[in-house]
């Protein structure tokens, strides 16, 4: 049975995009939380905060997170804030190898400048609710297996470096 391997980071990190490549790289099978709570709910991820609030979102997330991390030989792209929940963060250490794709600020500002269906960026000083968010998730995330700094590297070597790491853990065990 093959540990599965999970993206972990903020929002706009690139978590799905880098999860697609790696599945095709690695023949595995991708998953995405948010996408897959979206279906569950037959909403978006905005709709469900804008009209059942975060509690109610979290408390899906965590059922559908863990509902995940019991399978194998996967590629899980996690929602930015389930890091945060150590449920979640224990069931991945004890089922997956974690990569923390680690996106500095200068880089995720442009990227979620326009988005408009990112809930908690919906607020009138997009920066400083970057940073607070990035400050408070970063000791989470920190407790991946593994940290990326995706910053100006291409795609194409974030996943030929997750494969090396992925592919070294596993031979470790």
């Amino acid at each position: 049975m093959e540990k599965n391997l999970v993206l972990t980071g903020m929002m706009g990190a690139g978590k799905s995009t880098v999860g697609k490549i790696l599945a095709k790289k690695l023949k595995r099978k991708f998953i995405d939380i948010d996408q897959i709570i979206e279906k569950k709910e037959k909403k978006s991820i905005k709709e469900i905060f804008d009209n059942k609030g975060e509690i109610y979102f979290r408390k899906i997330e965590k059922k559908i997170t863990l509902d995940e991390l019991k399978k194998s030989n996967l590629i899980i792209a996690l929602g930015g804030g389930a890091f945060i929940n150590d449920t979640i963060r224990r069931e991945v250490k004890n089922t997956s190898i974690s990569f923390w794709l680690d996106l500095g600020l200068k880089y995720l500002l442009p990227r979620l400048r326009n988005i408009k269906k990112r809930p908690l960026l919906n607020q009138e000083n997009l920066e400083e609710t970057i940073k607070k968010i990035y400050s408070d998730r970063k000791k989470f995330y920190n407790e991946s297996s593994f940290r990326i700094k995706c910053n100006s590297t291409k795609i194409e070597v974030i996943v030929e470096k997750i494969i090396k790491l992925y592919a070294d853990s596993r031979n470790k065990n």
